[in-house]
């Protein structure tokens, strides 16, 4: 009679190895990567910095300073999960902030309500997501050339329009509203809170963010789901204009000025912080919590440089360091993850 055994493999280095490599490759081992930076860049504030970063209005400084690409930089996680990607955003928020800031515009607001800026900001920003949307859904222009177009138009226009001039907020309202704060909190950092829960509530328990990542896994496969893909790209870019002019009325009320120089390298600094937060560059892929820590990690990289007297080309290095770093880890987590 023969007898059958189950044969059993004892555990080998390879399993806890993979083990390892499927927590890192998780939201929550990346997010806990994430933290441990942070945590790590703030202990180095502290000793190189003293009272100094910890100070409590250094840390508003750095959380008013987050806001305004944090806004951005939610809605480019949304285009990047999407499969596309946005070279336009500091052109578009400085066009929405000067176009909220002429002087017809802020005539309208002393005349009606100070809420005329932040709906011609809102507008503006609107407008130029739906002309990117367009021109690479039905246009078939490559985003990456579509949206290189739009920043040229935007920040000429923005420049017109101001004859590069900075013009200055004196609207009363406006500027009481966002310079107040909520329980010690600055409005601007309250703002950037809600779009960020916002967000995560869309991309993660909505059925428009669950044909987010659809469409940046495989476009073909999501319309053969019966997913309008062309549709889908114009409204994603559309979030992110409305994201863009968000920022804008943000930078207005920091700055109480709107000006074409706004928004300077903000495309740079908002795709780098959607990429060391974990939302793959190819699309399919996406997290809300990791792009506000990587937004949190590089100002406050950027203030422990500015208390330390260190020049902004080290800053640069040091950013683009982490870039690489990240996406050679993403790479490398991918590869791990295939096999």
């Amino acid at each position: 009679m023969s007898e059958n055994t189950t044969a059993v493999r004892p555990p080998t280095a390879e399993q806890p190895q993979r083990g390892v490599s499927a927590l890192l490759g998780s939201a929550a081992g990346r997010n806990t990567g994430l933290v441990v930076a942070l945590v790590l860049l703030c202990v180095v504030g502290v000793i190189t910095a003293g009272d100094r970063f910890a100070d409590v209005d250094n840390v508003l400084t750095i959380l008013r300073l987050a806001a305004v690409i944090g806004v951005v930089s939610v809605g480019m996680t949304f285009v990047i999960t999407g499969g596309g990607i946005d070279l336009s955003v500091g052109a578009i928020v400085a066009l929405s902030s000067v176009w909220a800031t002429t002087l017809a515009t802020q005539a309208m607001a002393n005349d009606a309500h100070w809420l005329v800026i932040v709906f011609a900001a809102l507008a503006v920003g609107a407008g130029c997501g739906v002309i990117n949307g367009v021109l690479i859904a039905y246009g078939r222009i490559v985003a990456f050339i579509a949206t290189l177009a739009m920043l040229a138009a935007a920040r000429g226009l923005a420049e017109i329009i101001s004859n590069r001039k900075t013009q200055i907020v004196n609207v009363p309202g406006f500027t009481a509203f966002f310079d107040a704060s909520v329980l010690g909190v600055p409005v601007l950092v309250v703002i950037f809170a809600l779009v960020a829960v916002v967000g995560w509530v869309v991309l993660n328990r909505t059925t428009f963010g669950r044909r987010t990542f659809a469409v940046g896994g495989n476009p073909e496969a999501a319309r053969l789901a019966g997913i309008d893909v062309r549709r889908h790209t114009v409204l994603l870019y559309t979030l992110l204009g409305v994201c863009c002019g968000i920022a804008a009325v943000m930078l207005v009320a920091r700055t109480t000025t709107g000006s074409s120089t706004h928004g300077g390298l903000y495309e740079l600094d908002a795709i780098a912080a959607v990429v060391i937060g974990g939302t793959l560059l190819s699309g399919g892929r996406g997290t809300i919590a990791g792009t506000v820590f990587g937004v949190l990690i590089f100002t406050t990289l950027s203030n422990v440089f500015t208390l330390n007297n260190l020049s902004i080309s080290a800053q640069a290095v040091a950013k683009g360091a982490i870039i690489v770093v990240a996406v050679l880890l993403q790479q490398r987590l991918a590869r791990r993850s295939g096999a």
